[in-house]
């Protein structure tokens, strides 16, 4: 059985056909262009959903994957700021669209579920997907269960925003301090240009900065994987993972982000067991993987299916 798939990001719409031998086909991205407002990003997300099914008419179901606060019983958005949704009843409004079964997840926890059956999660009952990128999130599996862990209120994961210092700089949540706002990568990006005014710099940049001597971008990365350790060294006491898998646009930075961050987390951590820290290996497939993998589940596994 074949299903499509499609990950909606603010810049990028990317989707898929999940072949019946697990092969990720006719992949393609499309531009979101979020500033056109609601209503025309989800005539978008429409369009390319239709053109998948054109290109696979045997598709059975589809999945489909965004940012924010997601209602993963009912197929609703509640809030993506940066598609500015609000309560779209997207499934419905698919499924319609499509004459087709929909899923609908919420992107982290969806590449987090990737990586847990095809990637470096695998074989791992205990583990935090965490990528991190323009913000930071997290997908907790916890005892073997197939499906990340989504809280009471749907909004379970935000490490993004557990506050690391106090006072610090202001947030896009409100808040003071967040882990976003010294370890993502626009806050890494943000903070050398603000000590530099060598703007342009991308995290990715300061990395390679850092590592050819330039005090700044070592300070400020190095800032960044403090920050992150702090925010990690907490859950890994909540939730005592086996495993730590880093993804988003700071995993391709490899050992120059692990090692550090290796280091950064035994030197908190005292009587808590140290996770395996890892990097993600699915790289930017897996919110797409993962929203099939749900489609999928929508015809296999209908015991996961949320009531």
């Amino acid at each position: 059985m074949s299903v499509i798939a499609l990950d909606v990001g603010g810049t990028f719409i990317k989707g898929g056909v999940l072949a019946e031998d697990g092969t990720l086909s006719h992949a393609d991205r499309w531009y979101t262009r979020a500033d056109r407002g609601p209503d025309d990003v989800l005539e978008t997300v429409l369009d390319c959903a239709a053109e998948l099914a054109a290109r696979c008419p045997g598709a059975e179901a589809a999945g489909v994957v965004i940012p924010g606060v997601v209602d993963e019983d009912d197929g609703v958005s509640v809030f993506a700021a940066t598609l500015g949704w609000r309560d779209v009843p997207l499934r419905d409004w698919l499924a319609e669209h499509l004459g087709l079964p929909v899923a609908v997840g919420h992107d982290v926890r969806a590449g987090g579920l990737a990586e847990a059956r095809a990637g470096a999660g695998q074989d791992c009952a205990d583990f935090l997907f965490v990528p991190v990128g323009t913000g930071i999130a997290a997908a907790v599996f916890a005892e073997g269960r197939a499906r990340a862990l989504t809280g009471g209120h749907g909004r379970a994961g935000e490490l993004g925003h557990v506050v690391v210092r106090p006072g610090g700089e202001r947030c896009r949540c409100g808040a003071r301090g967040c882990l976003e706002t010294v370890a993502s990568a626009s806050a890494i990006s943000r903070r050398y240009v603000r000590a530099t005014h060598r703007h342009g710099a991308t995290a990715r940049d300061v990395q390679s900065r850092a590592r050819a001597g330039d005090e700044v971008a070592a300070s400020v990365w190095s800032e960044a994987m403090e920050a992150l350790a702090d925010a990690l060294s907490t859950a890994i006491t909540l939730y005592d993972p086996e495993r730590v898998v880093i993804g988003g646009g700071l995993s391709r930075a490899g050992e120059a982000c692990l090692v550090p961050l290796r280091a950064a987390l035994a030197e908190r951590l005292t009587f808590q067991a140290l996770p395996q820290v890892v990097g993600a290996s699915l790289g930017d497939r897996a919110g797409c993987l993962g929203a099939a993998f749900l489609a999928r589940d929508l015809l296999v596994r209908p015991e996961l299916v949320p009531s």
